[in-house]
């Protein structure tokens, strides 16, 4: 169950969805009528996390994301540290993290206030690139949806390895990989072929893009395991490369010989639960768009 003890709240807004701050100002002005302290951020890269988890001191108690799941992922990745509980406003079309509809908004807020919600811990992928010398280029880097590597440039196979805990997995050309949480497999996992999980399941999903071989299927992780993705070589003398990105945002390029390390992440993402329409609810209704 929550609570209202700090009374703060930070407002993230996707722009292009609420172009007029709408929605925004509706929330605002609900919530400070209630006697809260409100904080909007629109679009804006410059604010320290810092600055965005605190005013005059207060640390916040919930983060208010209008958008949809791709803002959802943004604030997700600037609050990890924090442990604060994220509530998602659809100002898109039907989402599976951003779950409360703008017909529904007062009641929803109402709810927050109050501290009639439950907040859902949902598990996060880290990941490093370690090039062909060894060297570790990255530091760990966390996503809440996925981890890919997909080829760039000419349409061409890309030929990975793909090891777990040391212990080389199988071997196929592919256009990519997809590695993600329960959370993300409503994503691009599921784009490319691979299971629908439970979001607050504790797994990890290896689903190849477009394998080009008849036997290359998904693969379900324990929690635990470690995988390691390295980029081989088409042809000898050939330097393949490839795009990584952790939950849609380019990282970096992967040349023939570099690997990249995906594993459980030490932090969560919360999120907050109104008792709004459930998982498998919000998945029939997707599915029968």
């Amino acid at each position: 169950m929550g609570t209202d003890t700090d009374n703060f709240y930070i407002i993230m807004t996707n722009r292009p969805k609420d172009p007029g701050l709408t929605v925004t100002e509706q929330i605002r002005t609900f919530l400070e009528k209630r006697g809260a302290q409100v904080a909007v951020f629109a679009d804006n890269e410059d604010t320290s996390q810092t600055d965005l988890l605190k005013k005059d001191g207060k640390k916040a108690s919930c983060m208010i994301v209008l958008g949809g799941d791709g803002t959802m992922l943004k604030a997700a990745r600037e609050t990890a540290a924090s442990g604060l509980p994220l509530l998602g406003i659809n100002l898109g079309t039907v989402g599976y993290l951003a779950e409360v509809e703008t017909s529904a908004l007062e009641g929803a807020l109402e709810r927050l206030i109050r501290g009639e919600y439950v907040t859902e811990r949902r598990m996060m992928l880290s990941g490093s690139v370690i090039r062909g010398d060894g060297s570790q280029e990255t530091a760990q880097i966390d996503a809440l949806n996925d981890v890919t590597v997909t080829r760039c440039g000419p349409m061409q196979i890309v030929p990975l390895r793909i090891w777990v805990n040391g212990q080389l997995l199988s071997s196929y050309g592919a256009d990519g990989i997809v590695v993600a949480t329960p959370t993300g497999s409503t994503g691009y996992n599921l784009s490319a072929g691979g299971p629908i999980v439970e979001p607050d399941a504790s797994l990890i999903l290896l689903t190849p893009i477009c394998p080009h071989t008849l036997n290359t299927r998904s693969v379900v992780l324990c929690d635990r395991d470690e995988v390691v993705v390295e980029i081989g070589r088409k042809t000898a003398g050939c330097t393949q490369e490839v795009e990584v990105s952790f939950d849609g945002t380019l990282l970096t390029r992967l040349r023939s010989g570099d690997k990249l390390r995906v594993k459980k992440s030490g932090k969560t993402t919360s999120i907050v639960k109104l008792g709004e329409p459930g998982f498998l609810e919000r998945l029939h209704r997707k599915m029968s768009e």
